[in-house]
């Protein structure tokens, strides 16, 4: 990690004979990349000799992409800098690929207002990953008065969320809808029916009944997803649907889309690679919310990837300490970690196996979330801010979550092997990560 790079002037560079992937552009060749003064100077062949005192990286056998963007991350700061911070919660995006995150708003306090806007994107100016805040639908994530959209905005908000709590109350959610269109920013919708999904810890199944621990049924979900379309579908406003995890929820937004709702989706790695049964003896570290669902889920939301109804992947990263993971099933908190193996967990089990190719795989982690957010990222058009993720695809790595950036270990994906990995992460036009061999 090059951090210190982050305040010195961006030197030339040239990435030379690397895969240049850009689904923005319909580019996917080998050539090379100038980067100069923090931009995107020039693609093309044989650009070493035309630029001879810059620095030359030769990225043969590597795709050179748009840098990375996770859209769904939990910094946890203000307030809980004993599970991650601002500055390593970027250290650890950096390693994973990723040259932005927006994070979500269920910080203490909760970002529900403009100084606080503020204050995550001044802790990020130094930080080898550019922030985008999340501000919240409701003051104090209560679910009963809307927070000031308006100065949120004007602040550097993104968008808005509830995220790890959903907004119970249908007329409070359709204000939230119809307050979002006068700022023209997406509502992310956690989308669960809560009286449902009550004190359950795990997927509602066979699998919960044999180690008998209380379940979320996937009509929990499903139910949620509905009235957020309805409601999006009602007052015309933006939406975006986190986490996806069951074939009910991707089956009802396919259907949301044909009719033409302004809606967009993600879901993340955990739920195209593990299912319910993973959680074993009571595996704390798979216990997320939403839960592992079953094979038949899983299945689902993998073709909801491959046939474009789900639009993005994204981590949603949740750092949690020890103490609040090393405990008995029931008392364990929701949330793994996810910034530094998601690159990782996509290319092993999406692109390896033909499901989705390299340019698909960069639409949903650079183009798309950038979109999304109305953000100029997620391409290598000349003149456009020089952030790119340079990927060495074949690369065999087993995840130790002792090596990770990120203060929390909590991942679900403890000793897996993994194919594909990012070798080198540069925002600015300066090189902020570079793996070390």
């Amino acid at each position: 990690m090059y951090l210190e790079n982050i305040n010195k002037p961006a030197q030339d560079i040239i990435l030379t004979n690397g895969r240049i992937i850009d689904p923005e552009n319909k580019m996917d060749q080998s050539a090379d990349i100038v980067l100069s003064d923090g931009v995107i100077k020039e693609i093309g062949t044989d650009l070493h000799t035309k630029y001879p005192n810059a620095l030359t990286k030769d990225v043969s056998g590597m795709w050179v992409v748009p840098g990375l963007m996770d859209m769904h991350v939990h910094l946890r700061e203000p307030g809980r800098e004993d599970k991650e911070t601002i500055a390593t919660g970027t250290q650890a995006a950096a390693a994973g690929g990723f040259t932005s995150v927006a994070c979500m708003p269920n910080t203490t306090p909760v970002l529900d207002e403009e100084s606080k806007i503020r204050y995550v994107i001044q802790r990020g100016e130094a930080c080898p990953c550019k922030i985008h805040p999340v501000g919240a639908i409701t003051k104090n994530l209560d679910g009963e008065e809307l927070a000031p959209f308006g100065e949120m905005v004007n602040s550097g908000a993104r968008a808005v969320s509830d995220d790890g709590k959903a907004v119970a109350k249908s007329n409070i959610m359709r204000n939230a809808l119809n307050y979002s269109k006068s700022f023209d920013i997406p509502v992310i919708c956690h989308s669960e029916d809560s009286t449902l999904s009550y004190k359950g810890h795990m997927n509602e199944g066979l699998v919960s009944t044999r180690l008998g621990v209380r379940g979320v049924p996937v009509i929990a979900e499903d139910i949620g997803v509905m009235r957020d379309l309805l409601l999006a579908e009602y007052t015309g406003a933006r939406i975006h649907v986190a986490h996806v995890s069951t074939a009910g929820a991707v089956r009802l937004i396919r259907a949301a889309k044909k009719r033409g709702v302004r809606v967009t989706v993600e879901t993340c790695p955990h739920y195209i690679t593990l299912t319910d049964e993973d959680v074993g003896l009571y595996d704390t570290n798979k216990k997320m919310n939403p839960p592992l669902r079953t094979a038949l889920d899983r299945d689902a939301v993998i073709e909801g990837l491959c046939d474009g109804t789900i639009d993005v992947i994204a981590s949603d990263h949740a750092p949690h300490n020890s103490e609040e993971k090393d405990v008995e099933f029931d008392a364990a908190a929701f949330g793994v970690v996810g910034l530094e193996t998601s690159l990782g967990v996509v290319i092993t089990a999406l692109v390896k196996k033909g499901l989705l190719t390299p340019s698909q795989m960069v639409e949903k982690m650079a183009l798309n979330p950038n979109k999304i957010l109305s953000l100029t990222g997620g391409n290598l058009s000349t003149g456009a801010a020089a952030d790119l993720t340079v990927i060495d695809p074949e690369l065999k790595w087993h995840v130790d979550p002792q090596s990770f950036y990120s203060k929390s270990k909590n991942t679900a994906f403890d000793g897996m092997e993994l194919q594909g990995a990012a070798v080198m992460t540069v925002l600015d036009g300066r090189i902020v990560y570079e793996r070390s061999s």
